[in-house]
């Protein structure tokens, strides 16, 4: 693996705006985008990366059965009223869509984790579309081991049948979450689901019916929520979230808490006491994987503009995979899998 110096584009600034990342730059004026440097990796350091990633997978659900079996949801703060949902959920699999590893990897060591950001992980676009389009501009007959639009696209076919339409795909009011659910909203309406946007505190709870409701009072069953678990159930709608689960499709489900806490890391230990792939342990043990500025309500109406059936931005993909020896990527992504398919693109942190 190979840190490199590479020469931002002239333009890249409307370029990334032009394919919809409109945060490229800090509000000191750095780069959030950063083009002054990228990762190169063998086929061999990848081959090592993808295997530590599904160890990984296979490591974080083996720990996730080990907490229900043996109980030991006090040690993740999971609060009581959460239990039955996560025990049913864990059980009967209601559709789960993807997640994000973040690892550390020298190129030698095996890569370690440091946390799962199993339940809200955003940098979807920049990882997806924002450094395959770089990458194509900047090494044309380089590759990258990125397959994310492809898997989410494809992912979202796989569980469509479990899904009521439409599904609502719902946020809080910033850039970052409303880009990532813009994003993501439409791989699902590139796989032939009918979608609609809103804000969290634009979701209605109904007494009479006992469900979520949108502003016109229709049952919602299907949500998408870029919102922790762990703030939802701090939330005064979030009774009703735990107390009607097995009406709705939440997407990410409930079990995805314990996963998402980075109190799962010294469990992964304890259970994986001399791992080739390991588990840090360097995070308090409830952390949740962010920290959201909470809702003001779960009640606010929800205007006609936003509940709008329009279409988001077409985000494409070549299908195509170039021939290389070398990966050439952004200097800043880490690595995306779902709980029954990986899908890739690795990058170490600027150093």
């Amino acid at each position: 693996m190979q840190r490199i110096s590479v020469t931002p584009r002239d333009d890249w600034q409307q370029k990334v705006e032009s394919a919809g990342l409109t945060f490229h730059t800090l509000e000191n004026g750095r780069p959030y985008w950063d083009e002054s440097a990228a990762y190169e990796f063998t086929a061999a350091e990848i081959d090592t990366l993808e295997a530590a990633g599904n160890t990984l997978q296979e490591m974080c659900l083996a720990a996730a059965q080990h907490v229900i079996e043996e109980k030991r949801y006090a040690e993740l703060d999971i609060p009581a009223e959460a239990i039955p949902a996560i025990e049913w959920a864990w059980e009967n699999e209601p559709p789960a869509l993807y997640g994000r590893f973040d690892v550390t990897y020298n190129g030698t060591a095996p890569p370690k984790l440091l946390e799962y950001n199993a339940d809200t992980p955003t940098s979807l676009l920049e990882a997806a579309v924002i450094q395959w389009s770089w990458l194509e501009e900047q090494y044309p007959n380089a590759d990258q081991f990125n397959s994310i639009h492809e898997k989410l696209v494809a992912k979202w076919k796989d569980i469509n049948p479990y899904l009521s339409k439409p599904i609502y795909f719902a946020g809080l009011d910033n850039p970052e979450d409303q880009l990532t659910l813009v994003y993501l909203r439409d791989t699902a309406q590139q796989a032939g689901l009918k979608t609609l946007q809103m804000f969290m505190e634009e979701i209605g709870w109904n007494d009479e019916q006992q469900a979520f409701v949108d502003p016109d009072e229709q049952h919602m069953f299907s949500i998408f929520k870029l919102y922790p678990w762990e703030a939802m159930l701090q939330e005064e709608f979030g009774i009703h979230a735990v107390e009607t689960y097995q009406s709705t499709r939440w997407i990410e489900p409930i079990w995805k808490m314990l996963l998402s806490n980075k109190g799962i890391l010294p469990i992964l230990w304890q259970l994986y006491p001399n791992p080739t792939t390991c588990a840090t342990t360097s995070a308090s043990r409830s952390t949740p994987e962010r920290e959201p500025t909470s809702p003001s309500s779960a009640t606010t109406p929800l205007s006609p503009a936003r509940m709008a059936p329009t279409t988001a931005r077409r985000y494409t993909r070549p299908s195509h995979a170039k021939s290389s020896s070398r990966i050439a990527t952004p200097s800043w992504v880490s690595g995306w899998s779902t709980r029954s398919v990986a899908a890739w693109a690795f990058a170490s942190l600027p150093a």
